[in-house]
């Protein structure tokens, strides 16, 4: 395996696993905060840490209309809709059951990027995609009737729409880093995330009981604003950069993977055998997708 393309795959799993935690995590906050004032307090964190990033590098073309189309539909779908669909689906979801919803990522990213990319499928981006689906959606077995009971129909269907957002966070992106620096994108994408979510943000800020919050939920606030805005886009896009979509698709296996994890070692829901063999038939579709493949040499 390449060093470039290791680095890349580390990237891709980091982002996805950070997203994963803040995923679970995320139920901490929504107690306390509304969605939407959530979704601002988390774009205003970021944007005042991600100022330096706005910038173009000296060896950056300027963005036509084409790439400033795609940087707002980047943020509209994989911030802003994203984060509404999965912040409101997780009020109305144990983070297991997001988890489940969350196993058919890989395979909508690989049909987007098929259609939009127009990426090939070999067969073993195949296998190591259903290995990925067939992995999470194990972790429904492992469900237990409380943990079902938390969940409504109007909770997965937000969730969907999460997954639907992911993947075309994904397809996008892989568009976007064939131009725009990593680190860039990140910084823009987060302040249209910003101006979208204002005016619903400040009209809950308006009835929130600010004094009422805690000093460690603010902490966690705002390391919740620098994983969501900055580390895992950064991460993601600088991994995406290299590896086609649909195999970086792949690397969204950790997501609803580490979801799961936070659920059952923080947030006190039960660990099974489904568990272990959902984990064991993730990690073999990214073994699968990550294998480096033998070149021919001339003789």
């Amino acid at each position: 395996m390449k060093f470039a393309n290791a680095r890349a795959y580390a990237c891709l799993a980091s982002a996805m696993m950070i997203v994963g935690a803040y995923v679970g995590f995320s139920k901490v906050l929504v107690a306390v905060f509304p969605v939407f004032l959530l979704a601002w307090l988390r774009f205003g964190f970021a944007a005042v840490a991600m100022a330096t990033w706005v910038k173009r590098t000296p060896n950056e073309p300027p963005l036509d209309s084409r790439m400033r189309r795609l940087i707002f539909l980047e943020s509209f779908l994989g911030n802003f809709l994203f984060s509404i669909c999965m912040l409101y689906g997780m009020r109305q979801s144990s983070a297991i059951s997001a988890g489940v919803v969350m196993a058919g990522i890989p395979a909508a990213v690989a049909l987007l990027s098929r259609i939009f990319l127009r990426e090939p499928l070999t067969p073993r981006t195949l296998a190591a995609i259903a290995f990925a689906v067939l992995g999470v959606g194990l972790l429904a077995l492992s469900r237990s009737e409380a943990s079902a009971a938390e969940t409504s129909l109007i909770g997965t269907l937000l969730l969907i729409g999460a997954v639907l957002c992911e993947a075309s966070y994904v397809v996008i992106g892989k568009r976007l880093t064939g131009t725009v620096s990593p680190k860039r994108i990140s910084a823009l994408i987060n302040l249209w995330g910003l101006v979208l979510v204002t005016p619903m943000g400040v009209w809950a800020a308006f009835s929130f009981e600010f004094a009422l919050v805690r000093p460690t939920i603010w902490g966690g606030l705002a390391l919740y604003a620098l994983a969501a805005s900055m580390w895992t886009v950064w991460l993601w896009m600088t991994g995406l950069k290299r590896i086609p979509a649909a195999k970086a698709g792949v690397f969204t296996v950790f997501l609803p993977i580490t979801s799961a994890l936070v659920g059952v070692l923080f947030l006190g829901e039960r660990f099974t055998v489904a568990h272990g063999v959902a984990f064991v038939c993730a990690l073999a579709g990214v073994v699968l997708a990550t294998w480096p493949t033998q070149e021919r040499t001339a003789l």
